[in-house]
């Protein structure tokens, strides 16, 4: 128990250290900053996953063998439920999109710190509980109640932790080196509703158009002196959050009106490349999984 929570402490270090070393750039002892422009970030503009995907090395694998490894991974990660298969997921996954697929690792980390947030927040619940009367290994007294804890309540919370990281690390492996219509072809090719796997595409493709409207109209506000006082700010967000209402119309009205000059006529149609797969991938993938459920079966 106390080697797993040194494992998950480092590991959440680890990503905070990160995101905060790599937020504002690098700053050199002559107290200049120079900010890393990374693929997908542009001054003013929003970041798309698919930048990331697309200059992934590993981009070349057959998307339905990588989609079906991140999926059957996440599945073994929820059901398994054990700490040591969780570790050996976020290891391997994250041996796979940095190493092989050559992704940065501050990139990564910064990534997976995006959720970390949601994640303390579901699990602080969990690790804590109220009472009138003393209880737990760890207790705080308020003055009209008893905040406590216990070992066996941390430990269920490091456990939990462990597993979601290790659900996010599946899924950020495929995310981060298959393009959004590769995803979407693999769908297809399950038999995925049109209806669903055609909503997935605009739905994916918007919310990035409106993070560039919204960060462009946020950098106008900025240099307008907007954000210069509490008063300013709530009314420049006021005045930002109607105008991309408005805004979102037009872009959707303006968008359909591109694809009925393309010739829609309800099917989204992408360019599919057929990729093979390799023989030696398919034996180190059922290696893995058969691992992961021998390691489940030997600490169970």
């Amino acid at each position: 128990m106390e080697k797993i929570i040194i494992v998950c402490a480092m590991f959440l270090m680890a990503v905070f250290f990160f995101k905060w070393k790599h937020k504002d750039g690098h700053t050199n002892g002559d107290g200049t900053n120079h900010h890393y422009h990374k693929i997908g970030h542009k001054h003013g503009e929003g970041i798309s996953i698919d930048f990331y995907a697309y200059a992934s090395k590993i981009r070349h694998w057959n998307a339905t063998f990588k989609v079906s490894l991140s999926v059957l991974t996440l599945i073994l990660c929820i059901v398994l439920d054990n700490p040591h298969v969780s570790v050996a997921v976020i290891i391997a996954m994250a041996y796979l999109t940095v190493m092989k697929g050559e992704f940065s690792v501050m990139e990564y980390l910064s990534i997976l710190a995006i959720p970390i947030v949601f994640i303390l927040l579901g699990t602080f619940t969990i690790a804590i509980d109220f009472s009138r009367k003393p209880m737990g290994q760890y207790n705080l007294y308020l003055g009209f109640c008893y905040v406590f804890t216990s070992h066996a309540k941390l430990k269920t919370v490091v456990f939990l932790i462990l597993k979601v990281f290790a659900a996010i690390s599946a899924l950020q492996m495929m995310t981060l080196s298959t393009p959004s219509s590769e995803i979407i072809y693999v769908l297809r090719k399950a038999h995925v509703p049109k209806l669903i796997v055609e909503l997935m595409s605009l739905i994916y493709r918007y919310i990035f158009i409106l993070m560039d409207v919204y960060a462009k109209m946020k950098n106008s506000a900025e240099s307008r002196l907007g954000y210069c006082d509490f008063k300013t700010s709530c009314y420049t967000f006021g005045g930002i959050a109607s105008n991309m209402l408005v805004i979102s119309l037009k872009k959707a009205n303006a968008y359909y009106d591109a694809m009925e000059a393309r010739c829609y006529d309800g099917d989204l149609i992408f360019l599919e490349e057929d990729k093979n797969v390799e023989t030696k991938q398919i034996v180190i993938a059922a290696a893995f999984i058969i691992f992961l459920i021998m390691l489940w079966a030997f600490t169970r």
